[in-house]
């Protein structure tokens, strides 16, 4: 059961990563041929801010 729960954080933590670069790396032209996600998902930079730190908040409990 910790395996999996330790998993899932991983790849939480993972897909967090790639939302911050998204939002604060990316270039422009992406949410500019993805305009399907931009509608429904909106990559923002304090969105993105606050999942990172939820993720880390969620490692913190299971690792402590």
């Amino acid at each position: 059961m910790v395996i999996i729960i330790q998993i899932i954080f991983w790849v939480l933590l993972i897909d967090s990563l790639t939302a911050v670069y998204i939002a604060w790396f990316g270039n422009k032209d992406y949410f500019n041929k993805f305009t399907f996600f931009k509608r429904y998902i909106p990559i923002t930079r304090g969105w993105t801010v606050w999942y990172i730190v939820l993720v880390l908040f969620i490692g913190y409990l299971i690792y402590y």
